[in-house]
């Protein structure tokens, strides 16, 4: 563990859990920048979920919740995560036990047998998830129409990732 290691942050050298701080919060101002992003006609399309889709190398009519998360990701200069699977958020080096701003949430869908809408947790307060989400709607479904702040109970979080980058910068 790197405690007082220097980066590069935005061309200026910060210390590393501060520069982990900022990185955050700009990949939490970019997904909170999208909040009120709607499809055009309900069947996952719009420039802007387009947009999303293609940073995953999938196309307009594709499910999108997980290519919301990985486009989040991209636009703050992370090189990972880059799926539209939203089971693929969660591979077994990235789980944790502690959810954090900036982490990533799966839920689980029983009739799907598997993780089937993932977002990213804005804040936590008590039992509840402040999170911002695409591909969902004012109900909370995994079949949406936009990019929605949703609050959410932990314990209908199946499953959270960490892809920001270890203390000091580094990647896995």
């Amino acid at each position: 563990m790197v405690a007082n290691a220097t980066i590069v942050f935005n061309g200026n050298p910060v210390e590393a859990n501060q520069a982990n701080t900022q990185k955050t919060n700009q990949l939490l101002n970019i997904a909170k920048s999208q909040i009120g992003v709607r499809e055009a006609t309900g069947n996952n399309d719009g420039p802007q979920v387009v947009q999303y889709l293609a940073y995953t190398g999938n196309k307009k009519g594709e499910p999108w919740c997980a290519a919301f998360v990985s486009w989040v990701f991209g636009q703050a200069g992370y090189p990972q995560p880059r799926t539209a699977w939203s089971p693929s958020l969660f591979p077994a080096k990235r789980l944790v036990k502690t959810a954090q701003p900036g982490m990533v949430f799966g839920i689980y869908f029983p009739a799907k047998k598997r993780i089937a809408h993932a977002g990213i947790i804005e804040k936590i307060y008590h039992r509840w998830i402040y999170a911002i989400e695409g591909n969902t709607n004012t109900k909370a479904s995994r079949e949406g129409d936009g990019v929605y702040r949703k609050l959410r109970h932990k314990y209908s979080v199946n499953a959270v990732a960490n892809w920001l980058p270890k203390e000091g910068g580094k990647y896995d």
